[in-house]
């Protein structure tokens, strides 16, 4: 992981391998910042859904024993929603560097949509 300082504010920046490392061990919450249609149609299976258009980070749960990381579609929402946490005084915070283009691109479980059914289907790792 980097340590990013934007405006003097510091957050973490995690490649998709730490993201999932940390995630099977249960050391992180995993929250998806993109639109309702955007996760139903394809999401990490167990992250959460707060999308950036309702974020408020004063409302974030409590970090005591675990650290959020946000993650969106190729990492630009969810680096602002790391920003606005930064701003709001919450340390420390993370967001998943590419987001969920490069979760795919590194070849990631994950859930998908079967085309021909609608229905969410389990997409293996590569």
């Amino acid at each position: 992981m980097k340590t990013e300082t934007v405006d003097g504010l510091n957050f973490e920046t995690w490649t998709v391998d730490e993201v999932q490392t940390a995630f099977d061990a249960n050391d992180i919450v995993l929250i998806d910042v993109r639109t309702p249609q955007e996760y139903a149609f394809e999401h990490i299976s167990g992250a959460l859904l707060l999308p950036l258009s309702f974020f408020s980070a004063e409302k974030l749960p409590s970090q005591e024993g675990k650290r959020i990381v946000f993650h969106c579609g190729s990492g630009v929402r969810s680096g602002k929603v790391a920003m606005a946490c930064a701003k709001a005084g919450i340390s420390p915070i993370a967001h998943m560097e590419g987001g969920f283009g490069a979760w795919k691109a590194a070849g990631k479980a994950y859930t998908g949509t079967d085309m021909a059914s609608g229905a969410p289907m389990s997409v293996a790792a590569k």
